[in-house]
């Protein structure tokens, strides 16, 4: 009896099977878990979630943590120069999402759960269950030149495209308000949001001028607020990126 032998792979028909197998992105390579945290200068309970903020950044590459400064703690005798009318807009959007109103230090995982900043247990388990929600939709972000591109995959649903500029770390000595006399360590300080466009499940492309910020990051959110596909900005574009482009 003549054993049984498996398929002959001649080499042109291996390098393609391995190609696509290559293709074929895993959920952890889609996209990293989002942490958004919202804060301030002027809040006393913030730099504990910040400095969890920070230890997020440097220990986990398939965690984007993203710290987004509120106006509202403002009136206290100290401006933070970080804050955004636009981060405190987009907290009163989850707020009206998730309920329980708008607080510092609050943190949003992918969009789906929000907590308080600083709760590290909690913060860890819920991104443990975030990275087991299952596939997300491709995106890469690069720069070509003075711009930025950026590469959304085919899916399903619809979603709004954002590209998030923002600072890796500033150190500020705060003079007055809650944090008087403390010199405060900060990670991934949002300085811009802008909405590049809709996504609407099929593959997509954008460009934009390079955002206000030291690199930046690419969110694919829902209109439910769900975090679809997220992609850092951490190469130039190659080739191969730019005829995409075209």
């Amino acid at each position: 009896m003549r054993p049984v032998i498996g398929p002959i792979w001649r080499p042109a028909a291996l390098i393609a099977a391995l190609m696509c197998a290559a293709a074929v992105p895993t959920a952890a390579e889609a996209r990293p878990v989002v942490v958004e945290l919202f804060t301030s200068q002027s809040c006393s309970s913030c730099p504990p979630a910040e400095a969890l903020l920070g230890r997020l950044a440097r220990e986990h590459a398939d965690i984007l943590p993203l710290a987004f400064h509120v106006t509202y703690w403002n009136h206290l005798n100290w401006r933070d120069p970080y804050a955004l009318p636009a981060a405190t807009a987009r907290q009163e959007a989850y707020a009206a999402r998730l309920g329980g109103g708008a607080y510092t230090p609050e943190a949003v995982i992918d969009g789906r759960t929000g907590l308080v900043g600083s709760d590290e247990p909690g913060l860890r388990g819920a991104i443990a269950q975030a990275r087991e929600a299952g596939p997300a939709i491709p995106a890469t972000l690069y720069r070509d030149g003075d711009r930025v591109a950026a590469q959304v995959g085919a899916g399903r649903g619809t979603a709004r495209v954002l590209l998030i500029g923002y600072d890796p770390s500033h150190t500020t000595r705060v003079l007055h308000g809650e944090n008087a006399g403390r010199t405060i360590e900060q990670a991934n300080i949002v300085r811009s949001i802008r909405e590049l466009g809709p996504w609407s499940g099929t593959a997509a492309t954008f460009t934009a001028a390079l955002p206000e910020g030291e690199t930046a990051a690419l969110l694919v959110q829902a209109e439910d607020g769900r975090i679809l596909g997220a992609a850092r900005l951490d190469r130039p574009g190659t080739a191969a990126d730019r005829e995409a482009l075209r």
